[in-house]
């Protein structure tokens, strides 16, 4: 379980707690040898799925957690996001979709399940400034024990509140060369530019939204 994941188990926010895993992308921060960033990141947020939210499985007894009482699981995979990052308005749109992998235990009659998942909105690792619920159906046929559905989330964040304010830029982005006072000095080590990267940057975390019980039996399996 990483850091992030138990602060948020703290906080008690069950199915939207987790970790974001960190993917580098174009425009992302990079040091460009050690002297200096050669490139700050765009206003799109990074798109992952949290901690122990991938996965939902529901018990044909309620309270039962064992292999055998097992109903239906399901598996969040193929998720892909497109960003108007160059629209230029004030808000930035980012659009989701992903496949829902579905397997019953009982292939007799047709039967359709309905699974929620949420799309959050996280900003600075920590605060949760949106959250949207949706539903996806899976549809099983009769005889059939697989199944597989397609769902799509959508999530906006204010352009200002992502980009970094011009002098925190600056001092990111200027070159310095070996020799100069400060050119062994990462500028993320500063507190004031660390916190002004925080601020800006979002994340929108999409997952099947889980009770505790359903938490904690992903977590502890």
């Amino acid at each position: 379980m990483t850091n992030r994941t138990r602060l948020f188990a703290a906080a008690g926010l069950a199915a939207s707690l987790l970790a974001l895993s960190g993917c580098k992308t174009k425009g992302d921060i990079v040091v460009d040898e050690g002297v200096g960033i050669s490139a700050v990141r765009g206003v799109c947020p990074a798109v992952g799925v949290p901690d122990y939210t991938g996965d939902i499985t529901l018990f044909r007894t309620p309270g039962a957690t064992d292999a055998g009482s097992i109903d239906v699981t399901a598996a969040l995979t193929n998720l892909r996001s497109t960003c108007d990052e160059a629209n230029g308005g004030e808000k930035v749109l980012t659009q989701v979709g992903f496949d829902v992998l579905a397997r019953r235990t009982d292939t007799r009659g047709a039967r359709t399940v309905e699974l929620p998942y949420f799309v959050t909105v996280l900003r600075a690792g920590r605060a949760v400034i949106a959250k949207r619920l949706g539903t996806v159906t899976v549809s099983f046929a009769d005889g059939q024990d697989r199944a597989q559905a397609h769902a799509t989330g959508s999530a906006t964040v204010d352009r200002a509140e992502a980009t970094l304010p011009p002098e925190v830029r600056n001092r990111l982005t200027r070159k310095r060369k070996a020799g100069d006072a400060d050119a062994a000095i990462d500028p993320l080590a500063q507190p004031d530019v660390r916190a002004a990267v925080a601020r800006a940057t979002f994340e929108v975390l999409v997952g099947f939204q889980l009770n505790e019980k359903q938490l904690g039996y992903n977590a502890t399996r």
